[in-house]
């Protein structure tokens, strides 16, 4: 019996503690006034009497009751039943000091205000509605001023009323007030009573909002409820601890948390609390917490928690049942004749169906869980555990987030302990789920047989909840209605203590008389029900049954092992190897050598011993990843049974062989295997000697999926299983005698005690390696990275995958020491659960370290032995050939070529041999990484694998984890991975003879001979010997690379002058200087004259316009080295004549060097004004110019216009239309140009009157190209800004262009984007957009809006500028007739790289693609290759359609002018001029637009370790793509075939020719590399200094092409039609016609590369034991795409008839014509045909054309709208919204939660939201507008571009045919132009002297080559900078650095080390850190 209250409260309002508002509470009384024995009086009860603060009131209110929840210190809860009134207060104001008091005798005025008084139960029970009931009689009492005792009610409550136990009799009682009342106690106190508190959550908050708590809370997240009602909050978290069940809530549980403790929130356990609404606007700063809102139904989680949630069918089972039961009607919903719809329950009734739906849901995630359960104690008390990998794995949850959370809780801990005993009380838990698996089938998904069985649950616990039918009339007394409103209400009267004392001691003397008279039934123990197993055993043994084939290869190859017939098993070992990748072959493994290990066969020979420990080391690998680890289990005794002799008295047991696997490690492994050893002692300890025969294994049955699962079943079938015993005897327990009882707790505690010495030296065995002296061996996780080298700073990420080690750290200098203390740690935690004594737990941890050193000693002796052995055969090592000059730098380091992710040598799906893995041996020589070796395979051994790629071609190299690979005989845990630019992969594993410190020094050669200090020192200039002179030269330029170093050194040795004193130096004219803050380069010849200061600025790859400090420099103090080249070596215009871009300027007609020597006719001229290079250092020394440009014009002012001074020099001239093609780089932003306004006025008058000469320079220059355009005069064209030119081929006549004026023709309103977009291109003649002057209307023309007439005359711009977005927005316009200003896209240097990094890793991935949704092609797509692809080929589309059809010139303007610049220029050159699409056309075009006009080949290919750090940028190999694309879409166009642009591609970057070295012309005549073959074979560069016959090595690539064009056809285009070739290509540039090249796809194992023909030959040609040669008609040979060259293998008719041609005519003895000669003398059939033209092929002609010239208007378009364009439709993407969001179409509410929420639609380029219905409806233009949303680092600023775009002031309006322009602020752009931010967020950094660490605001910005930091995000004054030049390394903390925050995260810090210190981050968390990292990265 338990008392019904155990105290009884009054609480008032402290009136003495009153300050400034606020109140508090004061205990008026309590009774009884002393603490009963058995439960202590909590403290702080007025806290929860009022949890909104004590706080009085002008008004009156109405009393409230609700219910707080105490918890003791014993973690038992109390209930706090609460009933709160008010009384009246008189309140007497206070007067302030200042106010001067009245007179005596004078009125004072009171104030009538009502303080809070509350009375309160607090009880151990749940019985709500009677603590309301007995409350209220109370108040009644008092309101009503009722004729009784106050005392007498009190004193009854607290100790006349006793409640029996749960089960008891019904109890009806009085507490003296005329009242009658009952209380039930439920049937099953374990099963929560919630009355109707669940079904209203669920009316609350919904189906999937309740589910989510209920998954939050399961997985130990923090809840938060908060309501306008303490009611509320109470039922709620009821309802909740309801659900739960059979799960108990262990943590902390507050459902009324008072204000007063709101700081408990903050807490880090886990909580389920609630709070009033009125502190919503505290609780939204919680970021960990999940926050319920019981009044509007509102459930919120945070963004970054990722809410594990119920597996998918038992969510799907779940929430089908909830749906039946509150929306019985759903079902019938649609039915044209709707059955009668069945009432919904009653709430009582409701409320139970919901809970015994989620009595079902457990009963399912936990069903078979009593089958994992493992008993190692039973008396005195049962010790269970719980096999939480065996349960996972059965049930095929391993991967399951929720589950193995919610198995890793506290809760679940206390549900194994209560409910695991085999023998104890039952519930109807347990009954449901020992059937649920059986039920579930039963209902089969169907509604009916649902409903009834839920039903059936319900209403057995509306049973449990009201046992007794019969009702009870109850007699409450109540106050009448408005009783609280009276105005007269005296107040809550004193209680007499000693008559309350006197009533309670009567009452309990009264009860515990009764108690004694009356008994009550107890429920008795039962055998809990077993239930159904974990797995499914018949589905087990059907994949048995599918595997009989490689079971039956398993016993084979055993047997062989086992029989010494060691060549007929190792006929099948690969195959077993493979085999063992399945789980069932493993066990049958186990179970193999487990039955050869009792026939006394663990005595093996040594290859018998050898092949058995691969065949455990295979199966331990492939088992690591499963959290069971049965295989471990069951060859833990098995290693320490077979051995082999090593010599007398020394044998070697096969666990030293194995001991690297981490699965030794895990603490985990180690007691899950000691609980299941324990448990079969304890079961034969009790099990009768008759019955043991039943543990013996059948032999039949050796191929079952589990070793635990063969236990159990073997248990369930032949005799009684562990825990069945073990309820034996815990139901006989009480019968037996002391004695007995005593000897089974002894015999127990000694099975336990001898398991754990024996598991003791099964440690030290496992644990202690073989070799002591290097340690305990590193255990690594499969497919993990262990360590890799900063080659490449990665963009894209890494190819490894993070993973745990899963060892204990240890003092590695320690071995013994380390494994003492993980063993003791294992011998503490076992005995002390399974109840060892202490004796012996201090005698087992005496023997630990004796048993260790005895082990190591015999460990010395078998360690020696062992190294004795005969090594093992092993093949020969294949020399790889060499190149002429190639010599060897490593000799072959034997190991293994693993295979990748590319599928085709491996056999598998593809089929054919499997080529990988190949043995062999890794060569690295001075121009190749090679392997070459033979596949492991059996079958395919004959062949000889090669793979190889230039070592200069390396990006990223890194040592990774390997798993198990067949056919490889040894153990190999890790490998070196090395990735090319070349897309080629080598995963190569060492063999065991190389040792790690060779590996090491392989690795550290690779990356010295990757990055050499100088050019000089490459391949290509391989026997050449240099002065030192130039070697110096070249290290002073790596050392000055920075502008700090280099102002350092020289410039500015003067800036410690005294203030106010002029330097002598600096007072002389012309010779101070104003220098942008960027790395400079030293000029390097004397021979050169001085160049000015401003051109020896090298600018940055990506930067942009914008000047950086300036800084004053005296040339006086420039150190100019002195001359190392002869005097022939001076360059002049005649050395220069035979420069191919020079003839092809002559070829082109663009005019002859020198002034004197061009004709005065001649519009064009070649200019030496850059002849020294003192114009601009990357330009050539002849560029082409307009005449009528003098050169003093371009030195002094325009080439200072331009970003490195590359003004616009023109390249090519159309040979009909006489339209230009310029190109220079993007203007300066505070240029001559008035691009943008300047603020500051010059102080003094030079400065303007230099800035008006510049500018009038440069607008001469653009005249004179506008006048040397004749723009359609000349010629019949037509116009691209004419929409009928975009018309299909039927609208217009076929054949000649439109001429003369155009007729008005109207426009439909769906092309009015364009006309309006159009109208302001044909205006820019005159002043940009403004087409008509003077407000006058177009003739014939009309408002836009409703059918616009075109003009009847449209004046076409004679000059295109395309340029960047920042520069052409604000050009003035007026200043440049006639030229139209184009702002574009184009693909950015930092851009090519990440997606070039991206391509890489799609092509050649590092391991085979697992996922079945991201595909080859899913990853081709996102790395975007294609895209920027499509930007250059869409950007010369609309130069070539400019020039050849609207007879327009071209100016290129992009960036620095040598990267997109480049790809631009060369291709509209490749579409529109045919010359260059032929072999020697092509060479010209690279040598032009490449070479001479300055691209970065050794910066942007990272030629030397002082370019290291950049990245290598494919900018050339993109235009090379490009070029494919158009050869694939015309192959007849092209005299070159596809594997000329590959080889080119593969020799750009391999560095065996001297081509593509340095970055300009300059360098390289600087370096004598530029007239190398004119040059005397002196010694000096371009002599062989060897003097060898090794074969002569060619120097350029061009001359090595020639020699091999002229002796094979190999890079003909045997389809290539001269006769057709004057066409313009227009090639179609949308993604669905690119091609993704197979140069990145294919690859050559038989030769290791195709385009070293050298090595080609000597790899194919025949010999004695190879005679295969080119395949004959009557030939058949198996070709491997992988592995055969199927151009050389299979040659196509052409080549084969060429070349029998040539046999024959050696058999005739006449000497054998080239195949270029013979080809020519061929008639082609195609030339008759090739002038005949069908009226089908001229449409699909003018089609593509009409098509290509829509996308040229829509960049046009694009540019001068500012946006994009009309046909850039949004990219829809699925997304999940876990946070409120609206529609932007439709307005409506779209937001849903982390996985079970809405998906909505997101557009991933603009960030518009809309719901799926809506997607078809949205508007149609995307903005483009990158929305981020991350939780740490928000975007501040918008970028220019965005805002301009954005502001109706920026786009062009038209009405009434007039346009005006209009300006945007020019100071606000110059403001937004200096604080260009990249990427920006708060970090934490350390201070440098204090070593403090401080939050910052960090700006990243790409333009200046800065990270700045400030104060805060609002302060705009920086505190300091970083120069991102003077990086020389940034990498993630090893650890947390001392002092920091204390919730860092330690893999958050991050160090950046510059020139000058190391700075050290901290990052929110490790992402963020990531994401800074490649962020900095991208900039550098």
């Amino acid at each position: 019996m338990t008392r019904l209250a155990d105290y009884f409260v009054v609480v008032g309002y402290d009136h003495d503690k009153e300050r400034s508002g606020s109140g508090s509470g004061k205990i008026i009384h309590r009774f009884p006034e002393k603490d009963w024995d058995d439960v202590p009086f909590h403290q702080g009860l007025e806290l929860f009497c009022q949890p909104g603060g004590w706080d009085l009131s002008s008004q009156r209110t109405q009393p409230s009751f609700f219910v707080s929840v105490l918890t003791d210190i014993e973690a038992d809860r109390h209930y706090c039943a609460c009933l709160t009134f008010h009384e009246t207060v008189s309140m007497t104001p206070k007067k302030p000091d200042d106010v001067e008091t009245e007179e005596e005798g004078g009125l004072v005025h009171h104030t009538l205000m009502f303080a809070p008084k509350s009375i309160a139960l607090i009880s151990r029970l749940d019985y709500f509605e009677t603590f309301r009931n007995c409350l209220g009689i109370i108040y009644t009492v008092y309101i009503e001023s009722m004729n009784v005792q106050l005392e007498s009610i009190i004193g009854n409550l607290l100790g006349s009323v006793h409640i029996p136990p749960p089960g008891g009799p019904q109890v009806r009682f009085s507490v003296g007030a005329g009242d009658r009342q009952s209380l039930q106690p439920p049937l099953n106190g374990a099963i929560p009573v919630s009355r109707n508190t669940v079904a209203m959550l669920f009316q609350q908050l919904g189906i999937h909002n309740v589910l989510c708590l209920f998954c939050a809370a399961l997985t130990d997240n923090k809840i938060l409820f908060h309501s306008s009602s303490y009611s509320r909050l109470t039922d709620a978290s009821t309802a909740l601890l309801a659900i739960l069940f059979p799960l108990k809530y262990s943590y902390v549980y507050i459902p009324v948390l008072p204000n007063a403790l709101m700081e408990v929130l903050s807490t880090p356990t886990p909580f389920i609390m609630g709070v009033h609404s009125s502190n919503k606007s505290e609780i939204q700063e919680l970021l960990d917490v999940v926050v319920a809102d019981l009044d509007s139904g509102y459930l919120s989680i945070p963004e970054h928690l990722n809410l594990p949630m119920l597996p998918d069918h038992i969510y799907n089972r779940a929430h089908q049942e909830l749906t039946l039961v509150l929306s019985p009607d759903l079902q019938n919903a649609d039915c044209a004749f709707p059955p009668p719809t069945p009432s919904p329950s009653l709430q009582p009734m409701l409320d139970k169906e919901i809970r015994a739906i989620f009595m079902r849901l457990f009963a399912e995630l936990f069903m078979g869980y009593r089958s994992c359960l493992t008993i190692i104690r039973i008396h005195p008390e049962p010790v269970i555990t719980f096999h939480k990998g065996l349960f996972l794995f059965e049930r095929g949850l391993s991967g399951d987030d929720f589950l193995q959370k919610v198995l890793g809780g506290m809760s679940f801990q206390t549900f194994v302990q209560e409910r695991g005993p085999p023998f104890r009380i039952c519930d109807m838990f347990d009954e449901i789920s020992a059937n649920i698996q059986e039920t579930l089938l039963q209902e089969g998904r169907k509604a009916e047989r649902i409903i009834k069985n839920v039903q059936d649950i319900a209403r057995h616990l509306f049973i449990n909840e009201n046992p007794n039918p019969q009702p009870y009339s109850q007699k409450i007394p109540k106050p009448c209605d408005g009783a609280f409103t009276r105005i007269h209400i005296p107040t809550f009267p004193r209680i007499d203590c000693v008559r309350v004392q006197e009533v309670i001691d009567d009452g309990v003397k009264k009860a515990s008389m009764k108690a004694q008279l009356q008994t009550i039934r107890q429920p008795k123990s039962q055998f809990v029900p077993y239930g159904p197993p974990a797995g499914n055993i018949t589905a087990q043994r059907n994949i048995i049954n599918n595997n009989a084939r490689r079971l039956e290869v398993l016993r084979t190859c055993v047997n062989s092992i086992f029989e010494n017939k060691i060549l007929d098993a190792r006929k099948t070992f690969p195959a077993v190897l493979r085999s063992l990748k399945s789980r069932v072959v493993r066990n049958a493994l186990t179970r193999e050598l487990s039955t050869h290990a009792h026939q006394n066969r663990a005595m093996l020979e040594s290859q018998q011993f050898d092949l058995i420990v691969r065949l455990m080391n295979c199966a331990l690998q492939e088992d690591a990843c499963s959290e069971e680890h049965a295989v471990a289990t069951a060859l833990l005794p098995l290693t320490a049974s077979f051995c082999r002799k090593l010599c007398t008295g020394v044998i070697q047991f096969a666990y030293t062989c194995v001991q690297d696997h981490p699965v030794w490690a895990s603490m985990q492994f180690w007691q899950a295997t000691f609980y299941s050893d324990v448990e079969k002692n304890i079961r034969a300890l009790y099990l009768p000697p008759d019955e043991l025969k039943a543990d013996k294994p059948d032999l039949n049955e050796a191929f079952t999926a589990s070793p635990d699962v063969v236990r159990r079943t073997q248990g369930l079938l032949y005799d009684k299983s562990a825990l069945e015993i073990a309820a034996e005897q815990i139901r006989i327990w009480p019968a037996q005698s002391e004695e007995e009882r005593n000897e089974m707790i002894s015999n127990e505690e000694s099975t336990v005690f001898s398991q754990a010495i024996h598991y003791a030296n099964r440690m030290v065995y496992m644990r202690v390696p073989l070799d002591i002296s290097k340690g305990i061996k590193n255990v690594f996780s499969h497919e993990g990275e262990s360590g890799s080298s900063n080659i490449s700073q990665s963009i894209g990420g890494s190819d490894s995958l993070d993973g745990e080690s899963g060892f204990e750290e240890g003092d590695s200098s320690d071995p013994a020491g380390s494994v003492i203390r993980f063993i003791s740690k294992f011998v503490d935690k076992v005995c002390s659960e399974g109840g060892v004594t202490a004796e012996h737990q201090k005698s087992l941890h005496q023997m630990i370290p004796g048993v260790v050193a005895m082990h190591i000693e015999t460990l010395e002796a078998v360690n020696k032995e062992s190294k004795r052995l005969p090594p093992i055969k092993k093949p020969k090592i294949l020399k790889p050939a060499l190149l002429p000059g190639e010599e060897l730098v490593l000799a072959g380091l034997r190991g293994y070529l693993l295979p990748d992710g590319r599928e085709e040598g491996t056999g598998g799906n593809l089929g054919g041999p499997q080529l990988l893995p190949a043995e062999g041996a890794v060569f690295l020589t001075t121009y190749r990484v090679v392997f070459k070796g033979t596949p492991c395979d059996i079958q395919a051994c004959e062949q000889v694998v090669i793979r190889s790629f230039p070592i200069t071609a390396l990006t990223k190299e890194k040592k990774v984890s390997i798993s198990n690979t067949p056919h490889i005989e040894q153990y190999l845990s890790e490998a070196v991975q090395l990735r090319a630019c070349t897309f080629q992969l080598m995963r190569i594993a060492f063999d065991e003879e190389v040792n790690q410190e060779k590996i090491e020094h392989f690795r550290k050669t690779v990356n010295r001979y990757r990055y050499p200090p100088s050019v000089f020192s490459m391949f290509a200039f391989n026997g050449v010997t240099t002065t030192n002179t130039m070697l110096q030269t070249h290290k002073q330029k790596d050392k000055t690379a920075t502008l700090r170093k280099f102002a350092s050194r020289t410039f500015l040795r003067g800036s410690s002058r005294k203030p106010g004193l002029k330097n002598k130096q600096m007072s002389r004219k012309g010779q101070k200087y104003v220098l942008p803050g960027e790395p400079l380069a030293v000029p390097r010849r004397a021979t050169l004259p001085k160049p000015p200061l401003q051109d020896l600025t090298d600018s940055r790859p990506n930067s942009l316009y914008e000047e950086d400090d300036i800084t004053t420099v005296d040339e006086s103090e420039i150190e100019i080295q002195t001359s190392t080249l002869k005097a022939s070596d001076t360059l002049s215009a005649d050395k220069l004549m035979d420069r191919p871009y020079v003839q092809d300027y002559q070829r082109l007609g663009l005019g002859s060097p020198g002034s004197t020597r061009q004709k005065s006719t001649e519009p064009f001229r070649i200019s030496e004004v850059n002849l020294h290079y003192n114009v601009c250092r990357s330009y050539p020394a002849l560029v082409v110019v307009p005449s009528t440009v003098a050169d003093e014009s371009i030195r002094k002012s325009l080439g200072k216009c331009h970003r490195q001074s590359r003004f616009p020099a023109i390249t090519w001239r159309h040979p009909r239309t006489k339209a230009l093609l310029l190109r220079c780089s993007g203007f300066h932003g505070k240029g001559v140009m008035g691009m943008m306004k300047s603020q500051v006025v010059q102080n003094t008058s030079t400065g303007t009157s230099t800035e008006t000469t510049r500018s009038i320079e440069q607008e001469k220059y653009f005249q004179s190209i506008v006048a040397n355009t004749p723009v359609g005069s000349h010629h019949n064209t037509d116009s691209l800004v004419s929409l009928n030119s975009v018309l299909t081929p039927t609208s217009e006549a076929t054949g000649s262009p439109p001429q003369g004026s155009e007729s008005p023709r109207k426009v439909g309103g769906g092309s009015s984007a364009i006309y309006r977009a159009m109208t302001g291109i044909r205006g820019s003649g005159g002043k940009g957009m403004n087409s008509f002057r003077g407000g006058q209307q177009p003739e014939g023309g009309q408002d836009a809006k409703d059918g616009a007439v075109m003009p009847t005359s449209a004046h076409k711009a004679a000059l295109y500028v395309f340029g960047e977005k920042s520069q052409m927005k604000a050009i003035k316009t007026e200043n440049f007739p006639k030229c139209d200003f184009i702002p574009c896209d184009f693909n950015e240097v930092r851009h090519v790289k990440a997606s070039f990094k991206k391509l890489m890793r799609a092509c050649v991935s590092s391991a085979p693609l697992t996922d079945p949704e991201v595909s080859f092609h899913k990853l081709v797509e996102d790395t975007e290759w294609l895209l920027q692809i499509q930007n250059i080929m869409q950007l010369a589309g609309a130069a070539v359609d400019l020039m050849d059809i609207q007879g327009s010139s071209v100016m290129i303007s992009m960036e620095d002018g040598s990267d997109f610049t480049s790809q631009v220029v060369a291709l509209t050159q490749v579409l529109l001029d045919p010359y260059y699409r032929t072999i020697d056309g092509f060479r010209v075009l690279v040598e032009k637009e490449w070479l001479a006009f300055g691209h970065k080949f050794t910066h942007r290919c990272n030629h030397t370790a002082a370019h290291q750090g950049s990245g290598f940028a494919p900018i050339f190999l993109q235009f090379l793509d490009a070029v494919h694309q158009v050869v694939n879409q015309f192959p007849l166009s092209f005299e070159f075939n596809q594997y000329f642009l590959k080889f080119i591609a593969y020799h750009y970057c391999s560095a065996r020719f001297r081509n593509f070295f340095f970055d300009s012309e300059c360098e390289r005549f600087e370096y004598g590399t530029l007239f190398e073959d004119s040059r005397t074979k002196s010694g000096k560069i371009g002599e062989r200094g060897d003097g060898t016959s090794k074969g002569i090595q060619i120097k350029s690539l061009w001359d090595y092409i020639d020699s091999i064009h002229l002796k094979t056809p190999l890079f003909y285009n045997f389809l290539y039609a001269p006769s057709i070739r004057d066409c313009v290509l227009r090639p179609y540039s949308d993604i669905a016609n690119l091609r993704i090249w197979d140069y990145y796809i294919n690859e050559d194992l038989r030769t290791g590369s195709t385009y070293d023909r050298e090595v080609v030959t000597k790899a194919t040609e025949p010999n004695e034991e190879n005679e295969e040669g080119p395949l004959l008609p009557t030939d058949r040979r198996i070709i491997n795409g992988c592995y055969d060259n199927i151009q050389e293998a299979q040659l196509d008719m052409f080549r084969w008839l060429l070349e029998e041609m040539s046999h024959l005519e050696t058999d005739l003895c006449h000497f054998p014509m080239k195949w270029k000669f013979v080809w020519e003398k061929l008639e082609s059939p195609m030339e008759l045909q090739s002038t005949r033209t069908t009226a089908a092929s001229e449409m699909v002609k003018q089609h593509g054309t009409s098509l290509h010239k829509k996308t040229t208007i829509e960049i046009l378009t694009k540019g001068k709208e500012g946006s994009k364009s009309q046909t850039q439709p949004h990219h829809f993407e699925t997304h999940s919204y876990v946070t409120p969001t609206y529609c932007d179409y439709c307005q409506h509410l779209l937001w849903g939660l982390v996985k079970q929420g809405y998906k909505g639609m997101k557009c991933s380029e603009c960030g518009y939201n809309c719901h799926d219905k809506c997607q078809n409806l949205v508007p149609k233009q995307c903005g483009k507008v990158k929305i981020s949303r991350e939780s740490s680092f928000r975007q501040s600023q918008t970028s220019m571009e965005d805002v301009i775009r954005v502001t109706p002031q920026s786009t062009p309006m038209i009405s009434g045919g007039q346009t005006t322009p209009t300006y945007y602020d020019h100071s606000w752009q110059s403001a937004q132009v200096s604080e260009t931010r990249t990427h920006e967020g708060y970090l934490w950094k350390r201070g440098a002297l204090l070593k403090g660490w401080k939050q910052r605001w960090f700006v990243l910005d790409s333009t200046k080559h800065q990270l700045r930091y400030y104060e805060s995000k609002e302060d705009t004054h920086c505190k300091g900078f970083i120069d991102l030049s003077e990086i020389e390394s940034l990498q993630l903390s090893a650890v947390a650095l001392p002092g920091a925050p204390k919730k860092a995260e330690e893999k958050a810090f991050f160090d950046l080390k510059t020139i000058r210190r190391v700075y050290n981050f901290l990052a929110d968390s490790k992402d963020h850190a990531d994401e800074w990292i490649n962020k900095i990265q991208e900039c550098l």
